[in-house]
């Protein structure tokens, strides 16, 4: 492709919002093009082999495709298949594997992107990265130690080792039960009194059992202080405590990617939540839009794919009436 080339929009991301951004932009006859650093919906591959969505896989459509899945709620693997039949079905233009580097606003509706391949011009951006992508680090001695992990995807690495795992969600609660199942000796480190109030409804009844019971050993009101090769210092109520460890699984949590925000400039609150118009979804920089998950800034349980698929239309229609 020439590095001149000119779209009425680039979406950075091949997420499912920005796979819907794409399907709109297409629907109405504007010239665009997607750029994702990784594979088709990279944040969805990363996620767990065995993981189930919270929502139904009616809400996770997106262009008019029906989702069809074995149960309910469709698993990550349904998920896979489905957004790359979409991809397929509307032929949307992607480059996969190039990562952009630099966006440049050079005049109202003249954008300059820098990949690490070339350099595109549009006149309008939409920034549909999600958040998966930067997790967010503990800042604690020792955590840059290769057997701490910041993602997981299959329970099997970690049968008959002694894992920490340190969350109090979804992400951390799942990794616990799942390594647990394969063998591993678990303990739980959670910063709050309880178990988060976003796990969901059908396993927090398996992890209240587990910890109850003793399989999973759970550390409420405490934090990890320090980590070394095969201990973890970890603070509570109690004292310090020096724990047995193979494997930390840091299930800390993820945010948006606010280095390329800031770099564009766009505006951030105290919450660390870009600014934007929520009709249109355009940023206080002309022609620079959000869509998905990337809206809400640290507090990424607002957005999800089932209700920020409407962005798209937000974004196009203020595009083609502007």
């Amino acid at each position: 492709m020439p590095s001149n080339s000119q779209y009425d929009v680039l979406i950075i991301g091949a997420g499912p919002i920005g796979l819907a951004c794409a399907i709109e932009a297409q629907n109405v006859g504007l010239s665009y093009l997607i750029v994702e650093k990784g594979p088709l919906v990279n944040s969805l591959y990363h996620y767990p082999v065995f993981m189930t969505f919270f929502s139904t896989s009616q809400k996770l459509e997106i262009g008019g495709v029906p989702f069809v899945s074995i149960s309910n709620k469709p698993n990550r693997n349904e998920a896979l298949e489905y957004y790359r039949r979409v991809a397929e079905k509307f032929q949307l233009n992607i480059n996969l594997f190039e990562e952009v580097r630099q966006v440049t606003q050079l005049a109202a509706n003249n954008f300059e992107i820098e990949t690490d391949k070339t350099t595109y011009h549009a006149k309008n951006v939409i920034i549909a990265t999600g958040f998966y992508d930067v997790p967010v680090m503990m800042n604690v001695l020792g955590e840059k130690l290769p057997k701490v992990r910041h993602y997981y995807q299959d329970p099997h690495l970690y049968a008959f080792s002694k894992v920490l795992v340190i969350g109090a969600n979804n992400s951390a609660i799942d990794v616990a039960l799942e390594t647990y199942r394969k063998g591993a000796d678990v303990t739980l480190v959670i910063r709050g009194s309880e178990i988060g109030s976003y796990v969901k409804y059908w396993v927090r009844p398996d992890i209240e059992n587990r910890i109850k019971e003793g399989e999973i050993k759970a550390y409420f009101n405490s934090e990890v202080i320090s980590i070394a090769e095969d201990t973890v210092q970890i603070k509570t109520p109690e004292g310090e405590l020096a724990i047995e460890n193979d494997f930390v699984l840091a299930m800390t949590g993820y945010q948006p990617n606010f280095a390329l925000l800031k770099k564009l400039r766009v505006e951030l609150d105290e919450n660390h939540s870009p600014k934007h118009n929520p009709e249109t979804m355009e940023t206080n920089k002309k022609g620079l839009y959000l869509a998905g998950v990337v809206c809400g800034g640290m507090d990424t349980h607002k957005w999800f794919i089932e209700n920020s698929r409407v962005h798209a239309e937000q974004i196009v229609k203020h595009i083609v009436e502007s």
